[in-house]
């Protein structure tokens, strides 16, 4: 069948459910504590992203949908924080605030891109405590509208505590309404539209699956027991199965080839089939979609979200923009890239022989963001660095094999000696080198760091280097 990307902008939704601050503290390690058996980090950047439901909104309003955020936070800074976050993408936020619980908040330590330690910072909305529970069904009665869709985002924190009579409000009136789901009482999503658990979610609830056989029957029968409309069940490397009332069910693979990071793709796929609904496209068509973004989200470093250019280019079999551009059109695209929230990861080099040492350092650059820029030294610049002799390869071959490589979706020339001024005007927001090096060595640091950017140092791969190979 033929998909087509539908115009997003038609789209109306409330998410409604738990909401967090996703904060990440970066830096290198280099040391042991000597007061403990840790590594100390030495902390270079501080980044906050909205989390949880709030991820699920963000992931809709960067398709360009319309989207309401109802969610429960304290009175701190990091609620602050969080409505600033959902507000600088378009979100509307419609919090709750509650003085006796902080905003949930979840600290991530990292350092290499690994993730050495999380902090988490909640407390439990149980039934029975400060929080009003009656009056929070009211406010979501209130926010509803004319929404065509709601997606109710469960992290088990007890915001959603009275879901059975969330979805028969909205159900009541004829909209979607989809279920993220959490542990393994589902009976509360009676009547839902759409429950989207991934496969170990649903195990734990209808049993373990031999086989695909085994899955469509114990699918069929909990969606029959629980009055849903269908099922749609995340399988990882095996894609989707989707069980529908009277359709036969319908298995979609999936289309990632490398995963970075699986963090936010269940809010990804759900973000995407509740703004593909409410554009109207059906639910298979929906469904189809939001597994060619979670493909997409999952290259991504963190709680991500996908663009309706990215997906444009995936439904056309393509992989994302790439091409080889001057700096003025590269600071034009890097600004409509930002628009769209879009993360910027730029390095450089000569890249006079390409191996697969270059490749597999752009494959980790390219992990830590949305949209990888290299600038390369044009003739002139090689030749006062690396002699009379060099380069082998003239800047446009230079240039043309990287810009072909997947990992890659912009390249620059640059005539200097460093690409510091050509950094100072793009800023991006990561500046990563490999090899050994400090980042305070690294040519364009000041202007990243005084901008609020980030400059790592990436591993040198052994074994691999341009010279030995001449």
């Amino acid at each position: 069948m033929t998909l087509a990307l539908p115009d997003f902008s038609t789209a109306q939704v409330l998410v409604a459910g738990d909401v967090m601050l996703d904060r990440y503290w970066s830096g290198s390690t280099s040391r042991i504590s000597p007061e403990a058996p840790v590594q100390v980090v030495r902390i270079r950047n501080d980044e906050v992203r909205a989390g949880g439901a709030a991820n699920v909104a963000l992931n809709i309003a960067s398709l360009g949908g319309r989207v309401r955020l109802l969610g429960v936070v304290g009175v701190d800074d990091a609620a602050r924080q969080l409505r600033e976050a959902v507000l600088a993408h378009g979100v509307q936020p419609e919090f709750v605030e509650t003085a006796g619980y902080p905003t949930i908040s979840k600290l991530r330590v990292l350092s290499r891109n690994q993730q050495l330690l999380r902090l988490d910072f909640e407390e439990a909305l149980v039934e029975g405590g400060e929080f009003d529970h009656g009056a929070w069904l009211e406010r979501y009665r209130a926010s509803l509208g004319d929404t065509r869709v709601v997606v109710l985002s469960d992290y088990g924190k007890g915001t959603l505590s009275r879901v059975a009579s969330m979805v028969q409000t909205a159900r009541a009136d004829g909209r979607y309404v989809l279920v993220d789901p959490k542990g393994t009482d589902w009976k509360r999503y009676r009547g839902a539209t759409l429950l989207t658990p991934n496969l170990s979610e649903f195990e734990a609830v209808a049993g373990v699956c031999k086989d695909d056989a085994d899955l469509e029957r114990r699918a069929e029968a909990l969606r029959a027991e629980l009055s849903l409309d269908a099922l749609l069940i995340t399988r990882s490397e095996r894609g989707m199965t989707l069980i529908r009332t009277g359709h036969k069910p319908l298995h979609i693979p999936a289309t990632a080839r490398e995963v970075y990071d699986v963090t936010g793709a269940g809010d990804t796929v759900i973000a995407v089939l509740a703004a593909g609904l409410a554009s109207g496209l059906d639910l298979a068509s929906a469904c189809r979609l939001s597994n060619l973004a979670a493909g997409i989200v999952v290259t991504k470093i963190g709680t991500a979200s996908v663009s309706p250019a990215e997906l444009a280019q995936a439904l056309a079999g393509q992989p994302a923009q790439r091409s080889v551009l001057e700096e003025n059109a590269l600071l034009d695209v890097l600004a409509d890239a930002r628009r769209r929230g879009q993360r910027i990861v730029m390095t450089n080099g000569c890249f006079d022989l390409l191996h697969v040492g270059h490749v597999r350092y752009l494959q980790a650059a390219k992990a830590l963001g949305d949209r990888l820029v290299v600038a390369v030294n044009d003739d002139d610049s090689v030749r006062r660095l690396k002699g009379p002799t060099r380069p082998l390869n003239t800047g446009a071959d230079r240039m043309a094999m990287l810009a072909a490589l997947e990992c890659v979706d912009w390249v620059v020339p640059f005539t200097e000696d460093t690409p510091a001024r050509l950094i100072g005007r793009a800023l991006p927001d990561i500046l990563v080198k490999g090899g050994d090096y400090q980042p305070e060595q690294i040519a364009g640091f000041d202007a990243v760091t005084a901008n609020g950017g980030e400059v790592r140092v990436l591993e040198f791969h052994e074994g691999y280097s341009t010279t030995r190979l001449i």
